[in-house]
């Protein structure tokens, strides 16, 4: 369904320079305009794949391969043709560069958590209440009350954690914009995974195309729409890339970006076979990428010790997803 993309880490620097380009000072373009417009450039950059991988009966590794290379070109024609920028173009929007530096006000803050809390335990209330109506096997009332008490407790935690000053110079308290948009992602992604029809039938396409194709489904409609759900999250993630770095360089390492993505879900818990993993697995594979390079750095682990360590939670990852799924092979 479009797991082989590799193109993201460069297609996400197109978006990114995009938006920064079309903001500049020499265009003067809206925010409003601009932003939306990177993240279109990315969505129809993976839709081209799509269409190329679907219609001509391409293997998508080697599509996307290519199309890593040409959005590498594509990035260094877009910084060379603004001039002498010593190839590196600087965010000059405020609103763009808000999106990972800015933060929300103290009572925002507390706002955003405590609805998000409510949101999730409601959530959390419904499905029990919808699998006691269904007769389905419950879980006790306690455990279900321990989550939702896990929740608040962790939502006070984080939101206390964000309105602590969090500079030793100058006063930095509230949560960043980018933690809203991040967790937005999160839940709409989920949703349409976990609640819609194109969700469950991109789940079946990735687990076995041949029974999903032989069960009615519409294997390449919903082939170029992963494409589409894939480039446009790239879009995101390289608006909140130039904002973080406060502007787009032609140094990007694209390639290396691509393997923290694939790294992130395998390690969270996501198949590398198809058909298995969440939105939220890929999130945990990320935490956990981002412990190791900050634990050490901590202890002062060199970048070679770095890059072994991470190799080797990977490579023990996919391990373990190869052997689960050799025993629910063996037991189906």
């Amino acid at each position: 369904t479009g797991k082989d993309h590799l193109s993201i880490g460069y297609s996400a620097g197109i978006g990114g320079a995009v938006a920064v380009l079309l903001t500049s000072t020499q265009h003067h373009w809206a925010f409003w305009i601009a932003l939306p417009l990177g993240l279109l450039a990315c969505t129809v950059t993976s839709m081209v794949w799509g269409v190329l991988c679907i219609r001509l009966r391409l293997p998508s590794f080697i599509v996307t391969l290519a199309g890593q290379i040409g959005l590498l070109g594509v990035l260094l024609y877009l910084i060379d043709s603004q001039g002498n920028t010593g190839g590196t173009l600087p965010v000059q929007e405020k609103v763009l560069y808000d999106l990972v530096n800015g933060n929300l006000d103290p009572l925002a803050t507390w706002i955003v958590i405590l609805v998000s809390v409510a949101l999730l335990s409601w959530i959390i209330l419904r499905g029990e209440q919808r699998r006691r109506s269904a007769g389905l096997e419950e879980k006790p009332m306690w455990l279900v009350l321990c989550k939702v008490g896990a929740l608040v407790v962790a939502g006070i935690g984080l939101a206390l954690i964000f309105n602590a000053n969090r500079s030793n110079y100058t006063i930095l308290v509230g949560m960043p914009f980018a933690v809203p948009i991040d967790l937005g992602v999160l839940a709409a992604g989920t949703y349409i995974l976990t609640k819609t029809r194109a969700g469950r039938y991109i789940y079946a396409i990735g687990g076995n195309v041949e029974a999903a194709r032989r069960a009615g489904i519409a294997v390449n409609r919903y082939r170029l729409l992963a494409f589409v759900f894939s480039g446009f999250t790239t879009g995101i993630a390289g608006l909140l890339y130039v904002s973080r770095l406060g502007g787009i360089s032609s140094g990007i390492e694209g390639g290396t970006y691509v393997l923290y993505a694939v790294a992130a879900g395998v390690i969270g818990g996501t198949s590398l076979f198809g058909g298995r993993g969440k939105m939220i697995h890929a999130v945990i594979g990320g935490l956990v990428i981002a412990t190791i390079d900050n634990g050490m750095a901590l202890i002062n682990v060199s970048a070679a010790g770095l890059y072994m360590v991470t190799a080797l939670v990977l490579l023990a990852a996919v391990v373990v997803d190869s052997i689960a799924r050799r025993g629910n092979t063996s037991n189906g």
